[in-house]
């Protein structure tokens, strides 16, 4: 396992961090096989894990919670809130009045006493900076996160809580954390740049894009899966960009033969050759599925094989830009781009 600092906190995390989204319902992963993960990423030197108060309502926080039981202080421990919990319209956003409540109860999921990474999982328009990092600041200083950060930001917003970090002489964020896999290659037009400016790390998320560079997905086999069951149009040959992605899938997997490697392998040894990549989040369901992207642990992609993979999908290039979750709201809502 190779090391790096995240950011500028002196921090050093493992390059392979694991990602619990998919512990308990969402990924069918039960306590038993979701603490056997744990252990086995601990024991190839993952210390980085990342969970959400969203992922299954609390339920993967919990999941976490008993896996590391006993052994926290061994663990960069990541969890993340803003996303809705419950009906309630106040229990959500990046208000002080809803973090300080959602960081509370994820501890307590948790079973712990302090997080090291509290990320805002979306940016909230609806709440100021100064609101927001106001209240992570207070959060920060009373011992209850050591560091916050944001995830999937759009550039323009990661700048202007940097800026407004400065200019109300609050805490900032440290971290970035976007989707960014070979197919999904948008982040690197002005996110990575951004977050390389600014000194964050950044925690690649959905490196082997859904399922689609996991080897298991190619030309004649049928590619239903669990993740087609629950997002039927991501694996739906009638789209388009779908057939664009199948059509890179078989360039890159030639690549990979040739290269002697498996498309995991080849795909998290893409995002972590990134220089503003700090760590590769995966997210195994078993822990098979996990042995299989350890293998890419050591992985480092030579010139050749990265010059490949750009002649098939281009830098900055998104094969699937519907998908993009850091869009601005104004493309989103006609009544905000119109007068």
């Amino acid at each position: 396992m190779r090391y790096r600092t995240l950011g500028r906190t002196g921090v050093q995390v493992s390059t392979l961090a694991l990602g619990a989204m998919n512990f308990g319902a969402i990924g069918r992963t039960g306590q038993e096989e979701a603490t056997a993960i744990v252990d086995a990423a601990l024991e190839a030197g993952v210390n980085v894990i990342d969970t959400a108060d969203r992922y299954g309502d609390g339920e993967s926080e919990e999941m976490v919670g008993k896996a590391i039981a006993g052994r926290r202080d061994d663990i960069v421990l990541a969890t993340k809130a803003t996303m809705p919990m419950g009906e309630e319209r106040n229990h959500r956003g990046g208000s002080r009045r809803w973090l300080v409540t959602a960081l509370e109860d994820s501890l307590r999921r948790l079973g712990v006493d302090h997080v090291d990474l509290y990320q805002m999982h979306r940016w909230d328009p609806a709440t100021s900076d100064e609101e927001t990092l106001s209240a992570l600041t207070d959060l920060q200083r009373a011992g209850k996160i050591r560091y916050f950060g944001s995830s999937t930001f759009p550039a323009y917003r990661i700048v202007q809580a940097q800026w407004a970090a400065r200019e109300l002489r609050l805490g900032r964020y440290v971290t970035e954390q976007p989707s960014y896999s070979i197919l999904q290659r948008g982040v690197e037009a002005h996110v990575l740049p951004v977050t390389e400016e600014y000194g964050l790390g950044v925690l690649a998320w959905s490196p082997l894009a859904s399922g689609w560079l996991s080897g298991a997905v190619r030309a004649g086999r049928d590619v239903t899966t669990h993740r087609s069951t629950v997002m039927p149009d991501r694996f739906d040959p009638a789209l388009p960009a779908n057939r664009a992605r199948l059509d890179a899938v078989e360039r890159l997997a030639a690549v990979a033969d040739e290269a002697g490697l498996t498309m995991i392998q080849l795909a998290l040894g893409f995002v972590t050759a990134h220089p503003g990549v700090t760590s590769a989040l995966i997210g195994p369901r078993t822990v098979d599925h996990l042995r299989a992207q350890l293998a890419a642990a050591d992985t480092v992609l030579p010139a050749d094989v990265l010059d490949a993979v750009d002649a098939i999908v281009a830098p900055g290039t998104d094969l699937a830009p519907h998908e993009k979750h850091d869009t601005p709201p104004s493309l989103l809502d006609a009544s905000l781009r119109r007068r």
